[in-house]
């Protein structure tokens, strides 16, 4: 059972679930990484993720270690995916989870109470109210557009975020082909953060590209009603 305090620190960070949502990007060269990773901070995301499907454990662990010292200097929440022991290892501030990895009650033992959850529920309604039942503490749908990174991912209908703002009462997270001509919409219809790589980490200039993903979280973009109606200000 969660303590007061415990309960305290989970919301505080799940207040930071929120803005642009960095997803890197899998490659071997962790100096060009960590450097992808800093002009993407500058540029205002307000979370990082380290995804690497390819990459051996050794790799891992160093490219996680000098990437979770980063974020801390910017004071912005490192996720990793898929591997709740690499997180604890690096000291993470929590850990995103798909359909084949640990489960939500294995991932909250290893990491403790105060360490962030998040649960990929691609465009299943019904998976993000289990998950937010078990603790997950942010749940991601996706992919909405199609996706560079995933071309293979189920499609999501954007609609599926208004039904889960008025369904949960934690973040909610868009991923999948989001540029900053379409997250607009995604924000709008209930979005608390877009997850980016392809269109993030590969763009010719890195942080002004954050930047206009940024800019599309500032007041006056876009508000949206505690349930889930949209209103666009233009």
């Amino acid at each position: 059972m969660e303590t007061k305090q415990n309960n305290v620190a989970r919301k505080m960070m799940r207040r930071q679930i929120s803005g642009l949502y960095a997803i890197t990007p899998d490659m071997a060269d962790t100096a060009s990484l960590v450097e992808m990773a800093r002009q993407v901070l500058a540029g205002g995301a307000r979370l990082v993720q380290y995804r690497s499907k390819i990459n051996d454990g050794t790799l891992r662990l160093e490219q996680a270690h000098a990437l979770a010292h980063l974020c801390r200097r910017f004071r912005v929440p490192f996720i990793v995916n898929d591997h709740p022991d690499l997180a604890v290892e690096v000291d993470a501030d929590g850990v995103h989870l798909g359909r084949d990895d640990a489960g939500i009650s294995e991932a909250r033992r290893d990491l403790g109470p105060e360490k962030i959850i998040g649960v990929s529920c691609y465009n299943r309604l019904e998976h993000a109210v289990e998950a937010e039942r078990q603790g997950a503490d942010y749940v991601a749908f996706g992919a909405f557009f199609a996706s560079v990174t995933k071309p293979g991912a189920v499609s999501a209908p954007i609609g599926l975020l208004c039904d889960a703002q008025r369904k949960l009462h934690i973040p909610i997270v868009a991923i999948g082909g989001i540029t900053p001509k379409n997250g607009l919409e995604l924000i709008g219809h209930g979005a608390d953060a877009v997850a980016v790589s392809n269109a993030l980490f590969y763009d010719g200039n890195i942080q002004s590209a954050a930047e206009s993903f940024s800019r599309l979280f500032k007041p006056g973009q876009s508000s949206i009603s505690h349930h889930g109606l949209v209103n666009n200000v233009t």
